[in-house]
């Protein structure tokens, strides 16, 4: 993982290097910016092997990537990108599509492209943009054919990197893959053409992410969740099997992680311990206070009063 920030920079330096980083991390482009004399901007870099990740923040600019770049240095990669603030459009082969966090833009590094990016509101605002750059060669996909979107794994990894040790990076830059792979596949309606594996990832991945949207559902559960995903109950089973866990688990961790992190937070302080369980869909009080007991060790309330006293 490498982290730069322009700031440590005299002002007049800092967006010729801004340039030079774009070039190395990701691809050479022509970049212009209103901002080109005060250039506050930092960047986040997460290698995980085939894939590599970016987060970026910076005022606004715009980027164009020419025919003379590509044919100077090309590395046939395809660019993810995933703006979480600001307003602009991206373009490439005549085509031309909003960049804003309602969704993936993807490009082709092998072809000439464009994008602007502006903030919302303040002028001196800084963006933010989660990039994911993957060779071609890496997705099991015809390249002719991939053309549109990805989002939450990027952004748990590129935005909080600490809590993965360096051994995981293989296997997070193979679930990056499956994940872009299996996404980009749903869309192109080519699922088909994709290994066993990454489709059998792919929809766990589905699952995984289906469970943490409705902790708060007190009616969440695996048989809940096979309906949601139109499997059986023993498929669902089955998707699970040697993964160390299963989709009841899931649900309850998921939502004892929420109710141990509410307990502990004083702007909740006006709730009782039963009415933060509540929210989290855990209402039978003697149960939610056993297995709080037996995952922390301690009961909700004990939880609460040490937080309180930190």
């Amino acid at each position: 993982m490498a982290s730069i920030d322009t700031a440590w920079l005299p002002p007049a330096e800092r967006f010729d290097f801004w340039q030079e980083l774009v070039a190395r991390e990701s691809v050479p482009a022509r970049i212009s910016s209103e901002h080109a004399d005060d250039f506050t901007a930092s960047a986040r870099a997460v290698d995980l092997g085939a894939v590599r990740l970016g987060a970026w923040r910076y005022p606004s600019l715009e980027l164009a990537r020419t025919p003379r770049m590509i044919r100077s240095s090309d590395p046939e990669l395809y660019q993810l990108a995933l703006p979480l603030s600001g307003h602009g459009v991206m373009s490439q082969e005549r085509r031309a599509g909003s960049l804003d966090p309602s969704g993936f833009a993807l490009i082709d590094t092998v072809r000439p492209h464009g994008s602007t990016h502006r903030p919302d509101g303040s002028r001196r605002a800084p963006v933010h943009t989660v990039t994911a750059l993957v060779p071609h060669a890496a997705l099991p996909l015809p390249a002719r054919r991939v053309a549109a979107l990805l989002a939450g794994f990027l952004r748990q990894v590129v935005e909080h990197p600490e809590q993965y040790d360096g051994s995981d990076a293989p296997q997070l830059d193979r679930i990056a893959l499956d994940l872009i792979a299996g996404t980009l596949a749903r869309r192109l309606d080519v699922e088909g053409e994709l290994p066993v594996e990454v489709r059998v990832t792919g929809l766990r991945s589905q699952v995984e992410a289906f469970v943490r949207r409705h902790l708060d559902d007190p009616e969440l559960t695996p048989a809940a969740v096979a309906t949601a995903h139109h499997l059986s109950l023993r498929s669902l089973h089955r998707l699970f099997a040697g993964t160390g866990t299963t989709v009841a688990a899931l649900i309850r961790t998921g939502r004892l992680e929420r109710c141990f992190r509410d307990l502990a937070d004083p702007r909740l302080g006006h709730l009782a311990v039963h009415q933060i369980a509540a929210r989290w869909g855990l209402r039978d009080r003697a149960h939610f206070s056993r297995v709080f007991r037996a995952a922390y060790g301690i009961s909700p309330r004990e939880h609460r009063e040490r937080a309180i006293r930190r």
